[in-house]
């Protein structure tokens, strides 16, 4: 689907059990000063929160498009806004969460710094953080540089990328790559954004980022588990992530004939870094040691990955059940 001039921004509001935050996150939408595409999209709650946005909006008048829609299933955050892409019309996408709050400038901050760089494919901001019942906890949250290319991810060492309750993307993002491959939307988004050109984190916080328990990355990272379980479920999800964050941008890479040789020499080496990553962890939690030693070596040769990689060499020499593991 092509872009359709009328509104130059597509805000898409995903929410999963969001009951008792979505309706602040849609006024945060509606709030707006920039006239908007606004999807809200639940993808298949189990709860009230499809039933609670559709009372919200009824017979909404105002500057914006607004529509509320569900997810047939469960598609996961990936497949979610996989969907909403394809059905989305602005030429900027705007990714909201349903337990966040954008300010009322985002869509018009976000867009003029589009406008302002046409080689930015991605960007994010700054955030302010907050908890469940909406009280600040830490101010000016910052999760990347202002600015950044291939070559940072490169040297970073860290696998972090834009923060997914944050990010806005050309459409072209979308549509020179297709559906997301993974469950890992940030990470993919924003190294296809590099892939394209580079990437903005805005210096004014342009949201109220809730710490839910719940989300995502908090699984992923078992952050708020406290069984002795936890090291291995963490490194289970993150191996599965790192391989298809890998497979995502290695297919991207792949399409594009018109990279330079120097800036594909990057990108495989991104999704090289992956790869190590996914290996030395999987090695850990199911390996020899002895073949403990194969990741660490790439690892050392990456220089992003020198410092990671010589404290696993550590662990060679400490027991297992030091960091949570039997045997």
């Amino acid at each position: 689907m092509s872009a359709n001039p009328d509104f130059a921004v597509s805000v898409l509001l995903i929410a999963y059990r969001a009951a008792d935050t979505i309706i602040a996150a849609i006024d945060a939408a509606l709030a707006q000063t920039l006239p908007c595409e606004i999807i809200v999209s639940d993808d298949c709650s189990p709860d009230d929160t499809y039933a609670i946005a559709q009372r919200h909006l009824a017979g909404y008048a105002g500057p914006h498009r607004v529509s509320v829609r569900q997810c047939a299933q469960n598609r996961g955050v990936a497949g979610h806004l996989s969907e909403l892409f394809a059905l989305a019309q602005g030429r900027i996408f705007l990714i909201m969460a349903g337990d966040d709050l954008s300010r009322p400038r985002r869509a018009a901050a976000t867009l003029a710094a589009f406008d302002a760089n046409p080689d930015v494919h991605a960007l994010g901001s700054i955030v302010d953080e907050i908890d469940m019942q909406g009280n600040p906890l830490r101010r000016g949250v910052r999760h990347m540089p202002a600015a950044f290319g291939l070559d940072y991810f490169v040297r970073a060492g860290k696998l972090s990328t834009l923060l997914g309750a944050t990010l806005a993307l050309r459409r072209e993002v979308f549509a020179r790559f297709g559906p997301l491959r993974a469950s890992a939307e940030d990470n993919i988004l924003t190294l296809r954004a590099a892939l394209l050109g580079r990437g903005l984190c805005l210096d004014e916080a342009l949201v109220d980022y809730r710490q839910n328990p719940d989300s995502l990355g908090n699984w992923i990272f078992a952050r708020h588990d406290d069984t002795p379980e936890r090291f291995r479920r963490r490194y289970e999800r993150t191996v599965r992530m790192y391989r298809d964050v890998a497979d995502d941008i290695e297919a991207a890479i792949t399409t594009l004939h018109e990279l330079s040789a120097p800036r594909r020499a990057l990108a495989e080496r991104i999704v090289r870094i992956y790869r190590i990553e996914a290996d030395a962890r999987s090695a850990i939690l199911d390996r020899p040691r002895r073949e403990w030693l194969g990741p660490i070596w790439r690892g050392l040769r990456e220089p992003g990955l020198r410092r990671k990689s010589a404290e696993r060499a550590l662990k060679l020499l400490v027991p297992r059940r030091w960091f949570g593991l039997r045997g």
